[in-house]
């Protein structure tokens, strides 16, 4: 779907940037990534692919551990967003920051469901055999620390996890335009 494109020979060009995406914001030094996705499985696995090309971009390569651990915490905060935290006709909003001085990746997942909160202290009540409830436990053990708070500009809360990167420093610096 094109949206107003300058000339016909060019339609790719859009005439006005796009709102809902924010790559590096001057307010955060460092790598930020940050958009509103779809409350569906689709925006789900749409925010973590594109988390994981963005972390290769940052250098944190494909099939590093690192890569693999974050992308795995993505996923996890991503799904619970949709199955958990889903409101008909509202989306989660997405944001995944870098800061090559502390070394940690934060990911941050904001939905607008406020009465179903997740449990910090005992995030795996699920079964053993259960084939489901073991994302916040997975992510407590990949995650340096993670918790929850209330949004700030309405119903909701954002879930966050952060992950501290091990090694020299594999964050490239990236040249703003």
């Amino acid at each position: 779907m094109m949206n107003n494109p300058t000339s016909a020979t060019d339609p790719t060009q859009l005439p006005t940037p796009t709102r809902h995406i924010d790559i590096t914001p001057a307010e955060h030094p460092g790598h930020t990534f940050k958009m509103r996705f779809t409350s569906s499985p689709r925006g789900a696995r749409l925010a973590r692919r594109l988390a994981q090309v963005r972390l290769d971009a940052w250098g944190i390569p494909y099939g590093s551990t690192s890569h693999d651990d974050i992308t795995l915490i993505v996923a996890e905060l991503t799904a619970n967003a949709v199955q958990h935290g889903h409101v008909p006709g509202r989306d989660f909003y997405f944001r995944l920051h870098a800061k090559p001085d502390v070394r940690t990746v934060r990911v941050e997942v904001t939905d607008t469901r406020t009465e179903r909160l997740p449990h910090p202290a005992a995030p795996d009540t699920a079964r053993a055999d259960a084939e489901s409830g073991h994302g916040l436990h997975l992510v407590s053990h990949l995650a340096t620390r993670w918790d929850w708070h209330p949004r700030p500009d309405g119903p909701g809360k954002t879930v966050w996890a952060e992950y501290a990167l091990a090694g020299p420093s594999a964050l490239v610096s990236l040249a703003r335009d």
